[in-house]
């Protein structure tokens, strides 16, 4: 009986959990489909409710290389930045999303190394004066070849500068001559520079053809059609801007206190109607005539008249007069001095620049600003702006918003006078470094995107927004930066305790007597000697040390003199730190550069006869000068020492040091046998001068920078024991 109840409970406890599993089954299908129901359809299928999680979704792989769906025209898009835009929505080049992974064959480039072909010119095309600037600057690099199956980039010679159909500039039928390219390839691995493109009246950035897959080196980008890491924003330039070398920043003297009698200033087009209009006829809002001052004329255009406001007559008389009346003082109006509104006088004396946008994001006034030392305060909302992918412009500019123009004067005179010295010291070294010169900008360019095919030695940030820059340091010589001279004071470094003495020997070795072995004696029994070797200006891999004691074999020096040398070249690893010392001149008679070794306290030269210098110069002469400057110097066994000279201070913007002076350095040379001739042969001081001008061609200046400043050791001739004195045997020379 007892059995009987007990398998009666358990069937009945069974039943009842039956029941309440399928009624509760049926609850939670119907809140299922009550949610469903209530859910807003997708495209993506049903989205999770409440919390809960779903299991990620794996986008396809392929997905990145398919052409970008249109976003939907409700309010997502209504919502995106401009960034977010630029990434969302398909440019205005047929609507492609290229990078360097989808549009750019890397491969090519890791095969043959990064070489540039240029097109050859085509019969009867006619090419502006800066476009053949920029192919003359490629075709000058280092990256250079003829040879189009050693190339993996090419650049076009037919002219895409300026896309502006009203402009005189203007190429014609550029579709079908570009799409005729033997090696076009839909653009793939090819640069296309461009500064103006669109017209009146939306001035878009299409540049009437289909670039396909071909990066941009563009003016005036805006975020929005800007590619990251794949197109190059340049900045705008006029057709005088020169091809190399280029004018040196402002920044000189007077450079504390910062601030200068303007406070911000700005002259240019007022655009009564179209694009570019709202924030250039807003600027009178902020003019005071007295610290800031914002000259704009509507006179320009064949109809201007037709759109002149009210204003326009003032505007027009204030901005042409050159001299103009303000409040003035008793003193002042008695001598009868007047406030000039020169242009160049006013950007030359200003703190602050403005540099609204035009009709285009871009603006002239950019690089002015820059050129002048004045702070640029950029008002373009949506300029990508130039190099930005590498330089840090918060270190050299103000960036503004059109909206907010009304705060821009209580904005910079907020901002302390340490930071403005920081920011007109950088606009002279990005000016410098980067965009004195059509070559400057190209050659930045070109690094740019090698840097972004060979990433694993690319350069980083502070290498581009830091002396000497990016052009000078080479990522392949090292991609640490102990290991170049520039770098020590950031990373906290000493300069290395020893150096390697490599000596120019060309002469037999016939006699025991003979200089180069007592040479060799005297630099052996240096405390600092790591090692000594043959030859001269090779970047040998087997150097041990940062520094290299440059020697000819004739030259003589004692071992004091030797380790004083190097403990001064410790100070300064940058430079060239020696005992011979040279210098130049301008000719004005013969109009030309002259060259000098009269005994004087004037010199910009230290001959690498007896000189300390790092031994990067090592790599960045034979990598980064031209085989035709090489080559002459081999050929005339001549001027290798001035050529080094000229790219320590072209790089370092800063004179060599020369040590102690040796007055019998001189007879001493002239009394060897070996090289006596040499001293002695006119032909040799000739060639020499011609050297110098060959060298100055080149660069695009003269970059050598006069000194008269000589380090001596503690102590020296100074009346007193000379048990006092460490270096005591040089003054016995």
């Amino acid at each position: 009986m007892q059995a009987k109840k007990r398998y009666f409970i358990l069937l009945s406890a069974a039943a009842c959990l039956v029941l309440l599993f399928s009624l509760g089954g049926l609850q939670f299908r119907a809140a299922r489909a009550r949610a469903r129901r209530q859910q807003p359809r997708s495209r993506h299928g049903p989205q999770p409710a409440g919390n809960e999680r779903p299991w990620p979704r794996f986008p396809d792989a392929l997905r990145p290389f398919l052409p970008a769906e249109p976003p939907d025209a409700g309010g997502y898009d209504a919502q995106l930045s401009p960034r977010q835009k630029r990434d969302a929505n398909a440019s205005v080049y047929k609507g492609k999303r290229c990078r360097m992974e989808s549009c750019f064959d890397v491969a090519l480039c890791q095969r043959t190394g990064f070489r540039v072909y240029v097109y050859p010119q085509q019969k009867g095309e006619k090419i502006a004066e800066s476009y053949q600037n920029i192919l003359a600057a490629i075709e000058g690099s280092r990256f250079y070849t003829s040879d189009p199956s050693q190339a993996c980039l090419f650049v076009l010679s037919l002219d895409t500068l300026d896309r502006d159909q009203l402009s005189p500039q203007y190429v014609h039928n550029l579709r079908a001559k570009v799409q005729g390219l033997h090696l076009w390839n839909n653009g793939r691995n090819h640069l296309i520079f461009n500064l103006y493109s669109g017209t009146w009246p939306d001035y878009t950035e299409d540049v009437g053809f289909d670039i396909g897959q071909a990066m941009l080196a563009k003016a005036s980008i805006s975020t929005e059609t800007f590619r990251p890491r794949f197109d190059v924003s340049i900045p705008l330039f006029s057709k005088d801007h020169p091809r190399t070398g280029g004018e040196k920043g402002s920044l000189r003297f007077n450079t504390i206190p910062p601030l200068r009698k303007y406070m911000l200033v700005f002259k240019g087009k007022r655009y009564l109607t179209g694009i570019g209009s709202d924030t250039r006829n807003a600027l009178y809002h902020v003019h005071n005539g007295e610290d800031v001052v914002l000259l704009t004329t509507c006179k320009h255009g064949k109809d201007w008249q037709k759109h002149k406001d009210s204003r326009c007559d003032r505007d027009n008389s204030e901005y042409e007069k050159n001299l103009g009346t303000e409040t003035l003082n008793c003193k002042e109006m008695i001598r009868g001095l007047l406030i000039r509104y020169d242009y160049r006088e006013m950007l030359h004396n200003a703190t602050f620049c403005l540099v609204p946008r035009g009709r285009r994001l871009g603006s002239f006034r950019f690089l002015e600003a820059l050129q002048a030392a004045c702070v640029p305060v950029m008002l373009s909302n949506g300029w990508e702006l130039p190099f930005s992918e590498v330089i840090d412009w918060n270190q050299a500019a103000v960036i503004g918003d059109e909206r907010l123009l009304l705060q821009i004067p209580s904005t910079i005179r907020s901002i302390h006078q340490d930071k403005i010295l920081a920011l007109r010291q950088q606009t002279q070294f990005l000016w410098e470094a980067y965009f004195s010169s059509v070559e400057k900008i190209v050659l930045t360019t070109l690094e740019i995107i090698q840097d972004r095919i060979f990433k694993h030695i690319s350069r980083n940030s502070l290498i581009w927004n830091k002396h000497p820059g990016g052009l000078f340091v080479l990522p392949q010589y090292s991609s640490y930066l102990g290991d170049f001279p520039y770098y020590y004071a950031n990373l906290g470094l000493k300069p290395p305790s020893k150096f390697t003495a490599v000596i120019h020997a060309v002469t037999p070795l016939v006699s025991q007597s003979q200089p180069v072995l007592k040479l060799l004696v005297a630099v052996a029994k240096s405390q600092y000697c790591a090692q000594v070797m043959s030859s001269r200006f090779l970047p040998y891999d087997n150097i041990v040390t940062d520094a290299v004691l440059s020697l000819d074999e004739d030259t003589v020096l004692s071992t004091t003199e030797v380790d004083f040398a190097f403990t001064v070249w410790q100070s300064f690893p940058e430079r060239i730190v020696g005992y011979p010392a040279r210098s130049h001149f301008w000719d004005n008679t013969k109009e030309r550069w002259g060259y000098t070794s009269k005994w004087t306290n004037d010199y910009s030269m230290v001959l690498t006869g007896a000189a300390i210098y790092h031994k990067y110069y090592h790599y960045l002469y034979t990598h980064y000068l031209p085989a035709s400057l090489k080559n002459m110097v081999d050929q005339l066994a001549n001027c290798e020492d001035i050529l080094m000279n000229f790219l320590v201070s072209a790089v370092t913007k800063l004179p060599p040091i020369k040590v102690t002076q040796k007055k019998q350095y001189k007879e001493t040379m002239m009394g060897q046998t070996s090289r006596a001739s040499r001293w002695a042969d006119p032909d040799h001081f000739a060639q020499r001068q011609s050297c110098m001008n060959t060298f100055a061609s080149w660069f695009g200046y003269m970059p050598l920078i006069h000194s008269q400043m000589r380090l001596d050791p503690v102590l020296f001739k100074d009346q007193v024991s000379i048990l006092r004195k460490k270096y005591r045997d040089i003054e016995r020379l």
